[in-house]
């Protein structure tokens, strides 16, 4: 497999994550309440800011991909 071919099958399985996040990741119970996930609320301000999160994902897309290039 060549690079644009194998670039748009990267691309696809990417987005099919991602549409199966936003389709059930309400239903993973410790998706956005880990420890290291930051909240602020206030009267007028909410803020949230998923640190952990974030930190967790990238390590597991860094594996994929790491993986995949193998």
């Amino acid at each position: 497999m060549n690079g644009p071919g194998k670039l748009l099958i990267i691309v696809g399985i990417v987005l099919i994550v991602a549409g199966i996040l936003f389709s059930y990741g309400t239903k993973i119970p410790f998706l956005g309440k880990l420890p290291g996930d930051f909240m602020v609320k206030k009267e007028s301000l909410s803020f949230y800011f998923p640190l952990a999160t974030s930190l967790l994902l990238s390590l597991l897309l860094s594996l994929v991909m790491y993986f995949l290039k193998k």
